[in-house]
């Protein structure tokens, strides 16, 4: 938090600090008037209260109404620069492990609760401490034994309560959140996989475990609420019989009936921001357990170390140069020793089995990945010197499981393109092959979530296209036809040679069709390079190659 955030907490602690003490000092004042007037003084005698009652009144209003908009301009602020932080965690690859709606319930729910921290915490507790010890003065001023009292029942209400209520939130948490995921299972399966239950007759028993699910949950929440319920009711239970005891005091010890009235209004009064602290004790279980999992989220080691002293990214037709890298995940070597060059307008494919190591090696060339040893340069400048978002710059393109945003056809282009004008746009999709589908769909055509509204084969050139807009100096095709049929499959790689001519391109694939074009094949099995050349070349010789080639020439037939 900064300091002019600071200064904005600090005026909206004061603020709320003296909204209580003007609601206290309203009822103090009214009380004495009150019962000072039943008396039938001078009307003089009672000016003084009259006007302190109408300042009270007035000043309670405008120092809630600026508690109110300071304190939520700083929650706000506060909620806005936590969720900045998590962004920023997040752009960089991080081997933290968190993903789908894990993650995503600690961006959207988990950052709330900075805001329920200020608000429904911070500053009621600050405001309730002040007006507390306000009430606990003016009762020793009347009456030092109801002050002791009034004590007692505010520190029972106000800090015994909220720790109790703390301590059952978290108990109640540990039970609830595995219920609260496991109905969200349910509902996922049923939303999900609604085709299939049908298909299979299994509607019926997947709503029966939904509703068991939903039950089981529905009664941890009741006996949850339970406990809020014995919270609400011990706090103004405590308020009811501290009122009294201070009554009963006040009486024995002869006190007259305005100072009674002043102590037992005080006293009532001064437990109106205290009695929330229940509540918010239960709360902050919950911002306890949010922040430490923020935490956990932004302090995940960066899966790629940015250099200490990056340098400028070289210009010009980029060289990559590959020497013996060597990648692990683990204790498992993925890439072992592996070697190539690719230069400008050169193209190279990748191919071999599934765990060979050649996903890795693009994601190592992209800098998603650390090297355990080994040099990649571009024109000479080691990509361990340079920002990762520079290296991404340089060399990107289509990865395996591309993402449809849901939004328009247009949007999802120029995510790679933003200041790309219509003409732009229209050449992408064109060398894409798109072009029939643009102009039957239009470009405001409202795409689905990851894809869902489009064929495999439109996904895979959507995604193309955003590659080709971007127009990297190294483009990096990861699996382009991965999940296609074989017709689909064998168009879009046709197209996908055709419109990489003349590019820098690194193809990674398991389809052999139409790698004669390519000016090299590098072969990998287990992490390591065993065989490259042409096409022409490789087929001609015994290997892996030739035999996944004649297996693919012989299914096609």
């Amino acid at each position: 938090m900064n300091r002019r955030m600071g200064t904005r907490l600090v005026w909206a602690v004061l603020a709320g600090a003296a909204a209580d003490l003007a609601g206290l000092g309203l009822i103090a004042a009214a009380a004495w008037l009150i019962t000072r007037a039943a008396e039938q003084p001078p009307l003089a005698a009672l000016s003084v209260a009259i006007v302190a009652t109408r300042a009270f009144a007035t000043s309670k209003g405008v120092f809630r109404y600026a508690e109110r908009l300071t304190g939520h301009d700083v929650a706000l602020r506060a909620q806005a620069g936590t969720r900045e932080r998590l962004y920023d965690a997040l752009i960089a690859p991080r081997g933290s492990g968190h993903g789908g709606a894990d993650l995503l319930s600690r961006m959207v729910d988990d950052t709330d609760a900075v805001q329920d921290l200020l608000v429904r915490c911070l500053l009621p507790a600050t405001a309730a401490g002040v007006t507390g010890l306000a009430a606990v003065v003016i009762g020793l001023t009347l009456l030092p034994a109801a002050a002791l009292v009034l004590l007692a029942g505010l520190v029972a209400a106000g800090v015994l309560l909220p720790l109790w209520t703390s301590a059952a939130a978290r108990r109640w948490s540990a039970r609830i959140a595995p219920a609260r995921a496991a109905l969200a299972g349910r509902v996922a399966d049923l939303v999900h996989g609604s085709a299939d239950l049908a298909a299979y007759g299994a509607n019926e028993r997947a709503l029966g475990q939904a509703r068991a699910a939903d039950e089981a949950l529905a009664a941890l929440e009741r006996r949850q609420a339970r406990v809020h319920a014995a919270a609400l009711a011990g706090g103004t239970l405590v308020q009811g019989l501290t009122v009294a005891a201070i009554v009963l005091l006040a009486q024995n010890a002869g006190v007259g009936s305005v100072g009674t009235a002043v102590l037992a209004l005080t006293a009532l009064v001064s437990f109106e921001p205290v009695l929330p602290l229940a509540a918010a004790g239960e709360r902050m279980a919950g911002i306890t357990a949010a922040i430490r999992r923020l935490r956990e989220v932004r302090s995940a080691a960066p899966a790629v170390a940015e250099p200490a002293a990056p340098v400028a990214p070289p210009s010009g037709p980029l060289t990559v140069e590959v020497d013996d890298l060597v990648v692990r995940h683990g204790e498992r070597t993925a890439v072992d020793g592996v070697s190539l060059r690719l230069t400008p307008g050169r193209r190279v494919a990748v191919v071999g089995p599934s765990g060979a190591g050649k996903s890795t090696l693009l994601a190592a060339l992209m800098r998603l990945v650390e090297p355990a040893s080994g040099t990649m340069r571009v024109n000479g400048v080691d990509l361990a010197a340079l920002p990762g978002d520079d290296v991404r710059a340089m060399m990107t393109g289509l990865t395996q499981d591309p993402y449809i945003f849901q939004t328009t056809l247009r949007d999802n282009l120029r995510l790679a393109g933003p200041e790309a004008d219509e003409e732009g746009l229209l050449r992408a999709v064109r060398e894409a092959r798109l072009d029939g589908w643009v102009e039957r769909t239009g470009w405001d055509a409202e795409l689905g979530e990851d894809g869902r509204t489009v064929s495999g084969g439109q996904l895979q050139r959507l995604a193309l296209a955003r590659a080709l807009l971007y127009d990297p100096p190294v483009l990096l095709l990861d699996e382009p036809a991965e999940a296609l049929d074989e017709e689909t499959a064998d168009r879009l790689m046709a197209d996908l040679l055709d419109v990489t001519r003349d590019r820098t391109t690194l193809l990674v694939t398991h389809r052999l069709r139409g790698l004669e074009l390519v000016d090299e094949v590098v072969v990998m099995e287990e992490g390591r390079v065993v065989q490259r050349g042409h096409h022409d070349e490789l087929v001609a010789v015994p290997g892996y190659y030739r035999d996944l080639w004649e297996s693919e020439v012989l299914t096609r037939r």
